[in-house]
């Protein structure tokens, strides 16, 4: 049971901490907090935090480096169980906002911290399109090239497995999310958050 719960609407801060240091950050809204289950909302137009600490172990952050300040497009809405090393995002897409797909995204399971959650994404992950039949790993080469940077030490082989458990028990035909999350729509009254001030600054 966590020490607190974030109120649906309320604005929770999704920090990557990578070496102990803060790498990241983004806003994002809260859609729902139980015991099994802590969904999370990125609206378009949230913000990303990149602080400057001189320089990483491994470099900027990707998104930084290409000069990403914000996410695009329809939003994504990430599903997240308790001590899970991955979250099951859902993407539309279109003028319509039509359900794309699931995306398993592979993370280290999630810190809760006083401003939201502390996690690291792992680079590798799977797509599942909602027009195809079965899904497809993602970035696997640039996961290679992450190991090389030396981004994941120790941790390759247990990345690898939570890519390969995900994948056995999609082809198994285990769903272990609701597929209605893919009719979902965010409130129209709910602003587009913002970090707050201190963000990088709480202990990791």
């Amino acid at each position: 049971m966590p020490a607190h719960r974030f109120p649906l609407g309320d604005v929770v801060v999704r920090r990557e901490i990578l070496r102990g240091e803060v790498w990241f950050g983004c806003p994002t809204i809260c859609v729902a907090d139980t015991d099994e289950l802590l969904a999370l909302y990125l609206p378009p137009g949230a913000e990303f935090g990149f602080p400057e600490r001189g320089v990483f172990p491994c470099g900027r952050h990707p998104w930084q480096t290409a000069g990403h300040t914000a996410w695009s497009g329809h939003g994504k809405l990430m599903l997240q169980g308790p001590g899970e090393a991955h979250s099951v995002d859902v993407f539309w897409t279109g003028p319509d906002r039509t359900f794309a797909g699931w995306y398993f995204n592979l993370q280290d399971p999630l810190r809760r911290t006083p401003i939201g959650v502390d996690t690291l994404d792992h680079e590798l992950d799977l797509w599942w399109a909602a027009d195809a039949d079965r899904y497809v790993f993602k970035d696997v080469d640039l996961f290679a090239q992450r190991l090389v940077e030396g981004r994941y030490p120790g941790m390759a082989e247990a990345i690898r497995a939570e890519g390969d458990r995900i994948a056995a028990l999609l082809d198994a035909g285990q769903r272990w999310w609701d597929a209605g999350w893919a009719h979902w729509r965010p409130e129209p009254s709910w602003p587009v958050p913002r970090l707050p001030a201190g963000w990088d600054a709480l202990p990791c």
